[in-house]
């Protein structure tokens, strides 16, 4: 359950998953008759980590009495329980972001592989090449086929260097539009994953019409005559979100965040600098979180992610992000689809509209 990576405010959680992990070990170990009792060395998870586990952790023979080692793990994992439930009931802006970030968090390729059936990947823009940065490709997720655009920041060093972090060049804005006006062409809904912390800023991705092909997206996205959805899994950062994001439904999962711009970036402008407390002053102010983003309009639904985020349960998010696309797909195909872009229209100019009274 623990991992090499650790969030600052995941600590607590972290030692008792490393506790539980000890002594389960050590139980296996004990029934399959691979040590003795007499091998067990005096002490040996007998002490505490902490004042906290203090009970948890009773001085003795726990350590060789399978019976007592059982017991301890059912107390520890109830201790776990109470303890990731009091740290990730309130979280603060930044600290969502870096759960958000967190390296074992699905992507939008664990998404296809996890309830996507029947995949068939489509590569290039036909203009410059291929952005492994941005996923597209057919699937069927339960009984809908669909076209699914997603970011995709990779796994390994070298998978991540190769997709940007995330961050996609104008040529992957480009494939994504143009395979979501084929699935226009052939009456197929389209699902985006959105998980960026922005668009590749580099020399050449700006050379290529890096802001032209996210506006020309934003434009023709609104004009498909054909159900879009799109759902915030990760982060959400600004044009390079948005460039896919144009949708009927906008949805994000619970620890997502989703902003015109990073915590980093807001801070650096704003304070010339970024650290620990400027970002975490600036994620409060820009209001990325899911539940500010649903306040105040931008996203219509906010999916609930397992105790401890998504990276976590997988599985889970993957079920619950699986039910969300079905009804929604369902529920838009009820529309006509001639009528579907004034919807949109309508749907993004709403946004920040007020009401004053004399």
């Amino acid at each position: 359950m623990s991992s090499f990576y650790q969030i600052d405010f995941e600590k607590p959680v972290v030692e008792i998953e490393r506790r539980i992990e000890s002594l389960a070990a050590r139980l296996d170990r004990l029934s399959s008759g691979s040590i003795a009792v007499a091998d067990t060395p005096p002490g040996v998870l007998d002490t505490p980590a902490s004042s906290a586990d203090e009970t948890a952790f009773p001085a003795g023979d726990v350590a060789t009495d399978p019976a007592l080692i059982a017991q301890q793990i059912d107390t520890l994992r109830e201790t776990h329980k109470a303890t990731l439930s009091r740290v990730y009931s309130n979280l603060s802006a930044w600290e969502t972001v870096r759960v958000a970030r967190h390296p074992k968090r699905p992507q939008t390729r664990d998404y296809i592989e996890m309830i996507g059936k029947d995949f068939c990947e489509l590569h290039g823009d036909r203009r410059f090449g291929d952005d492994p940065a941005m996923v597209v490709g057919f699937v069927r997720f339960g009984s809908i086929k669909c076209l699914v655009v997603g970011h995709h920041k990779g796994r390994s060093t070298a998978e991540k260097i190769s997709c940007h972090f995330g961050c996609a060049h104008p040529e992957g804005y480009r494939k994504a539009l143009l395979k979501m006006q084929l699935a226009e062409k052939l009456g197929l809904p389209i699902v985006t994953f959105v998980d960026t912390p922005g668009a590749y800023p580099g020399i050449g991705a700006e050379q290529r019409g890096q802001a032209e092909a996210i506006a020309v997206n934003m434009r023709e996205m609104s004009r498909l005559k054909t159900p879009i959805i799109s759902l915030v899994i990760g982060e959400g950062g600004s044009g390079g979100a948005l460039g896919i994001a144009v949708a009927d439904h906008v949805a994000m999962l619970e620890y997502s965040w989703y902003s015109v711009i990073s915590p980093e970036g807001c801070a650096a402008i704003l304070w010339k600098q970024a650290n620990e407390q400027t970002n975490t002053a600036a994620a409060a102010s820009l209001k990325l979180t899911s539940k500010d983003n649903l306040e105040l309009g931008i996203v219509d639904s906010v999916l609930p992610e397992p105790l401890g985020g998504a990276h976590r349960d997988p599985r889970a998010v993957a079920s619950t992000v699986e039910r969300w696309i079905v009804d929604q797909i369902q529920e838009l195909k009820s529309h006509n689809p001639a009528i579907l872009p004034q919807k949109r229209y309508e749907r993004f100019r709403k946004m920040g509209s007020l009401f004053e009274s004399t």
